[in-house]
């Protein structure tokens, strides 16, 4: 749905955080704080305090850019989730008013209760397991389908109230944890260069080959990536969101396909197409629909804690013990969006791989993921405008921002050998196999195995043991998604 340019700085513990708060309120009696000096007026202020922007080494302009780079760079979703639903029967216009409201209160929830700049929207894997599996595939009907998305969500927060998702991630061993992130980097090079066409599928031989060089749309992605590079390596505010603007207009201008459809668009929330309250729990607690229930949880659970820890890292905020800084509450805030999402007629909601582009463009506060969520919420009515960012003006952002996230490498700790290859096995098979959960999989049996074969046996955790045989069970009995 699945991170840092540089090594995260550990955040203050609690007692330091006092410490800090306090000494924070006694120089602003003296002098402005770098946010207020932005904007110079209360409300500023508010936010300041609300978010903790300058104690976190932030400022409410950075904050806003991050939002707006993460917003573009993940709006695409209001038009492929509808695409993909809509092949498997659901009404297109009800899907694109359900990803918003999705994407939105995740968002909000996201930064308004967790404070973490991370977006939340419909997790574009889960949305083709959905269409595609279980609806074309076994032919479970639209409402069984969003009931059993509903009680997904239900499980899934569960599990992450009651603490299990907290101790599956505190039992991340760190060479997975960093080998996530580079999985999740290449994993966005791929999406990213992909919907481009510089990457397509190959019809003989290897898996994939370099598309047309010549098209629009991969030249602009490439001069864009460049361009990428070269704004950030100037330190210009706000790089990112500049070259998707400058891309989106010149596609305005010169790229046919790129069409001015119109600015307003007024939402029809109760039409007979409306998906909202149409879910069938009951048809959902059948036997046969169960099991598709907890293969999503698995999923969710490993696939969403992955990216949610890899995003957290770019952003340095992760504590010296390398936990998130408040992650309880990220665990659970993607997890009541599933809940959302069956109720309202949508995907899995997921925190987004895409919330890579804000954390890099500066966001470190859950201001970046409220102003996402407000873009959200006023997307509804301005539908006709998600015509106007086509994917070559995104692609140089994920391209970046996968390229920042391989510098986990450096984190490996080479002296411990098998940490470290159980962490690249990780990275290398979440590209090779396009899917999160298998490359943290074969990065757990890669490091039991290894220990045992090495007569490492006693580093061992009994967790990470678990973990291990609960996700080998999981795919070795075919519930993988």
């Amino acid at each position: 749905m699945q991170s840092e340019q540089t090594s995260p700085t550990p955040v203050l513990s609690t007692a330091q955080e006092s410490t800090a708060q306090e000494s924070t309120v006694q120089e602003s009696t003296a002098q402005p704080s770098t946010a207020q000096s932005v904007a110079g007026s209360a409300p500023t202020s508010v936010l300041d305090r609300y978010f903790k922007v300058s104690q976190r080494g932030s400022t409410i302009k950075c904050e806003v850019i991050a939002g707006l780079t993460t917003f573009l760079a993940m709006v695409y979703s209001v038009i492929v989730v509808p695409n993909m639903l809509g092949a498997a029967g659901f009404d297109p216009g009800a899907v694109f008013i359900a990803t918003c409201l999705i994407a939105s209160f995740g968002s909000l929830l996201m930064g308004l209760w967790a404070n973490l700049p991370m977006a939340i929207g419909c997790a574009i894997s889960l949305t083709a397991f959905t269409a595609f599996s279980m609806v074309l595939g076994q032919g479970i009907s639209i409402p069984v389908t969003l009931g059993a998305i509903f009680l997904m969500g239900i499980v899934f927060t569960l599990v992450s109230v009651t603490g299990i998702r907290q101790w599956v991630l505190t039992n991340l061993p760190k060479g997975i944890a960093h080998g996530t992130g580079i999985g999740i980097g290449l994993f966005l090079l791929l999406i990213a260069t992909n919907s481009v066409q510089l990457i397509v599928a190959n019809d003989a031989g290897l898996p994939v080959k370099l598309g047309d060089i010549h098209s629009l749309p991969v030249i602009a992605t490439i001069v864009g990536l460049a361009a990428t590079i070269g704004l950030e390596r100037r330190g210009v505010p706000g790089g990112i969101l500049l070259v998707i603007i400058a891309l989106s207009v010149f596609g305005l201008i010169f790229d046919p396909s790129v069409q001015y459809q119109g600015l307003f668009a007024w939402p029809n929330l109760m039409s007979e197409q409306s998906l909202i309250g149409q879910l069938d729990i009951m048809g959902a607690l059948n036997p046969v629909v169960l099991p598709i229930v907890l293969a999503l949880v698995m999923t969710a659970i490993f696939d969403a804690t992955g990216t949610i820890r890899a995003v957290a890292g770019q952003a340095e905020l992760l504590d010296e013990k390398d936990n998130i800084v408040g992650g309880g509450k990220a665990l659970t805030s993607d997890s009541v969006s599933s809940i959302v999402a069956g109720a309202v007629g949508g995907a899995p909601a997921a925190v987004y791989i895409e919330s890579a582009a804000g954390t890099a463009a500066g966001g470190k506060t859950g201001l970046t993921a409220t102003i996402v969520g407000i873009l959200f919420l006023l997307m509804m009515f301005l539908a006709p405008l998600s015509y106007l960012v086509p994917a070559y003006a995104t692609a140089p952002a994920l391209m970046y921002v996968g390229l920042l996230m391989l510098s986990n490498v450096t984190k490996l700790d080479f002296d411990d050998k098998i940490d470290a290859m159980a962490g690249l096995t990780c990275a290398v098979f979440i590209i090779l196999s396009c899917n999160i959960v298998t490359g943290i999989m074969l990065g757990f049996v890669t490091l039991v195995i290894g220990r045992l074969a090495s007569g490492e046996w006693r580093a061992l955790k009994p967790g990470v043991v678990a973990i291990t045989l609960g996700l080998v069970v999981f795919y070795m009995g075919g519930w993988a998604i």
